[in-house]
């Protein structure tokens, strides 16, 4: 089978890609070459993949609505070339404007919605040009329609964590800062708590989410409070295995949480507000706690102790493995 992978045109693929979409796409890439099918990958400058990568160009700067458009031409150009030169079998899509670069051609499309639903045109979801998957219960109730959407919810790579052995040192907050992800709010914990947070992740260059990190985010920062900016794989392990527990104080629905999964794989609880698809990743009592306040998350941090960090890293690795992921989606492909 031919799979040709089409990411987001404004960020990189790869293992330790700063986007939860990105990283999906290289473990399907990386899963179906293992088992010997052909993978192509569209995506930008800095992807790493382990099938064949078509590179579509980097724009610098402000991602501004023109660059955005201007990415959109380049990829749809990208993708009809390819698929005048190459036989494909699929077309999987992972970008939120996704519906900008469709081609008009008799091959099988699937695309999976990682972001919450309301994000993307309701006209595209109600009458959709591809197979939508979504990546959990809680976002395919939230869709406009659930008439042929398929569920196949997100994995990791639980072998490349491990639970640490030494002393738990600090909070960890892990992802994109931006507002809606809370960080202020992990930070007002820190502070209230009096203990270390450690704040790990790209600010990506859009004016809001720029200035989220000079007004909210930066004044919270101290000695004890620190951002570490965006981590690789090898940084990202290490933080996660030496945390108290995630804290998790999003402010959307949450259509999955890798960061979530990556923590209870590190064996490392996780403390998160009770939206979207939280409680069908973390476990009550036994991978961490769901909770309806900041007040209630701070109470939280002390009871993660009495957690399990060897139940913790079982539980990941029966219910996150990404093996059955990249199986689910060749499944799919297979019958479009």
């Amino acid at each position: 089978m031919n799979v040709l992978s089409v990411a987001y045109p404004l960020l990189p693929v790869g293992p330790d890609a700063g986007g939860g979409a990105e990283q999906i796409l290289s473990l399907i890439d990386r899963g179906i070459t293992e088992r010997k099918h052909r993978s192509i990958v569209i995506g930008a400058k800095g992807s790493t993949v382990a099938g064949e990568w078509i590179e579509s160009p980097v724009f610098e700067g402000e991602m501004t609505e023109e660059v955005r458009e201007r990415a959109q031409r380049e990829h749809l150009r990208l993708l009809e070339e390819t698929l005048a030169r190459d036989r494909i079998d699929v077309i999987h899509f992972h970008g939120l404007d996704f519906f900008k670069y469709v081609p008009s051609v008799r091959v099988p499309k699937v695309t999976t919605l990682h972001l919450p639903c309301s994000w993307y045109p309701q006209d595209v979801l109600r009458f959709p040009k591809c197979q939508l998957v979504c990546v959990s219960d809680s976002q395919a109730r939230s869709a406009p329609t659930t008439n042929g959407l398929k569920v196949i919810p997100n994995g990791i790579d639980t072998g490349q964590y491990a639970a640490g052995a030494g002393e738990r040192k600090h909070l960890i907050w892990l992802g994109r800062v931006c507002p809606e992800k809370g960080v202020h709010i992990a930070l007002e914990i820190a502070h209230e708590l009096d203990l270390p947070l450690l704040v790990a992740g790209p600010v990506h260059p859009l004016r809001d989410h720029e200035m989220y990190f000079a007004e909210k985010v930066q004044p919270l920062l101290d000695n004890k409070r620190q951002y570490v900016g965006a981590v690789g794989l090898c940084r990202k392990k290490q933080l996660l295995a030496e945390a108290i527990c995630l804290l998790n104080p999003s402010l959307v629905q949450e259509t999955s949480s890798l960061v979530a999964m990556e923590a209870i794989s590190s064996g490392t609880p996780v403390v998160a507000f009770r939206t979207g698809a939280l409680p069908e990743i973390v476990e009550e009592g036994v991978t961490g706690f769901l909770v309806n306040s900041k007040q209630e998350m701070a109470e939280a941090v002390a009871r993660t102790v009495g957690l399990s960090s060897e139940r913790c890293r079982e539980r990941a690795e029966a219910r996150f493995d990404a093996g059955r992921m990249v199986d689910d989606y060749l499944k799919l492909y297979a019958s479009q």
